[in-house]
């Protein structure tokens, strides 16, 4: 945290300033489609923020998609298989990385044909969701949100991480799900997220957010 200066900031500044960066972003690697995270615990609400930049982007002319990584969790049998309340499983397991590889990150390669599945399993039904194809024109900016995502060397040309105190973190996420927490902890500790990220907001204070990057 000492290396990142903080600002106090709107949400509704925050949001102009990430999609009119956006709109410059031109990836290194020679895709026509700009592949950004927003990182965060859901307690953070990362998917609230992306929705968010889609709108701007909208209103500015601009296609994207909004792809939330819970619509790629791994079926029930293999994410619970430890247990529900299994640390490691839900910090390692849970999430279909070589799904969203295959069907995200793939088609927006240099080259791709730009075809992204946006979900893949509907995790309450635990089912395959059967969602059709989205057609993300050359230009259009993929908005990938959840928890964990600096920790996979995804192909990003900015990522975002949405940030909560330890303090702010419990109060914010329901007791049932208080035993995700150690997995946050370790996140923290093995990736340095909030040192790791482009941009970095602090959202301890929902009303009142601060941002550096």
């Amino acid at each position: 945290m000492g290396r990142v200066r903080l600002e106090a900031i709107t949400w509704d500044r925050l949001v102009d300033l990430l999609a009119e960066r956006l709109l410059d972003l031109k990836p290194a690697d020679g895709s026509p489609w700009p592949r950004i995270a927003f990182d965060g615990a859901p307690a953070a609400r990362p998917g609230d923020l992306a929705q968010r930049v889609s709108e701007a982007l909208r209103v500015r002319g601009r296609s994207s998609l909004v792809v939330g990584t819970e619509g790629f969790l791994r079926p029930a049998s293999v994410r619970l298989e430890y247990g529900h309340r299994d640390v490691e499983a839900y910090y390692s397991g849970w999430y279909d990385t070589g799904a969203l590889w295959r069907e995200v990150f793939g088609p927006l390669e240099a080259g791709g044909d730009g075809r992204v599945l946006p979900d893949l399993w509907d995790p309450a039904a635990d089912r395959a969701t059967r969602s059709p194809y989205v057609q993300l024109p050359p230009g259009g900016v993929l908005l990938l949100h959840g928890p964990f995502l600096l920790r996979h060397w995804f192909p990003l040309d900015l990522s975002v991480h949405v940030l909560l105190s330890p303090g702010a973190l419990r109060r914010r996420t329901p007791e049932a799900e208080h035993w995700t927490l150690p997995a946050f902890e370790r996140y923290e500790q093995e990736t340095d997220p909030a040192g790791t990220a482009d941009v970095l907001v602090r959202a301890d204070d929902p009303r009142h957010p601060a941002w550096g990057g």
